[in-house]
């Protein structure tokens, strides 16, 4: 089993040899993400791997090549509809995000497995389809660390409806494009979910993780 220190260290090794293939995410972003997915593995946190909103796979494959180099047994799953953008509620209304529209930002789910083949990595278990369509049996019992990138508010909130109840203690959530101005929906679904809650809302480079206590 390779040591939790050698995976940390090998992070800033994985993202300088890799591409991004997509505009959609950074480095500094995905450094971030990376360095609390090593944490819930370094501290075992039990449970599976989810990801909400894959689109091409940008992100997608650096799990992947994280959760290859800590050769765990866990499960890594994607939830993607693969139509692109849903329509937008009143949340979600942005001068600045006049260009996100319904259907944009579609991938199929064949090019997802194609740039996985391409990268040499086995692809994940791909569930297709809109986020509140989703069933108990779609996700696995316990989750150990969720990154969701649904854009909008009704799926953002619908994902950490399904994620929060099976994220393990001590597993994480991280959501994208938190306190983006051009996509509000994000930041007022994670402040309305947590509302209510004794969670802090950690906010680095628009992203926002949470822990579970």
């Amino acid at each position: 089993m390779p040591v939790p220190g050698n995976i940390a260290n090998s992070i800033s090794q994985i993202i300088e040899r890799h591409q991004l293939i997509s505009d959609q995410m950074d480095q500094e972003r995905l450094a971030l993400i990376l360095k609390r997915l090593d944490q819930a593995l370094e501290h075992h946190i039990p449970g599976d791997i989810v990801e909400f909103g894959c689109y091409l796979g940008t992100t997608s494959l650096f799990i992947a090549r994280l959760l290859a180099v800590a050769a765990t047994t866990r499960r890594f799953h994607v939830y993607d509809s693969f139509e692109g953008l849903p329509g937008k509620t009143i949340e979600d209304a942005s001068v600045a995000g006049s260009n996100f529209r319904a259907g944009e930002l579609k991938a199929s789910k064949r090019q997802l497995v194609r740039n996985f083949k391409h990268a040499h990595l086995k692809p994940p278990l791909i569930h297709k389809a809109w986020f509140n369509e989703l069933k108990s049996k779609d996700l696995p019992n316990q989750i150990a660390f969720a990154f969701i990138d649904s854009d909008f508010y009704r799926s953002i909130y619908g994902s950490l409806e399904i994620v929060w109840p099976r994220l393990s203690s001590g597993g994480a959530v991280i959501v994208d494009d938190y306190n983006r101005s051009s996509l509000p929906g994000a930041t007022r679904a994670v402040n309305d979910f947590f509302t209510v809650s004794n969670v802090r809302i950690q906010h680095q480079s628009n992203l926002a993780i949470i822990t579970k206590p």
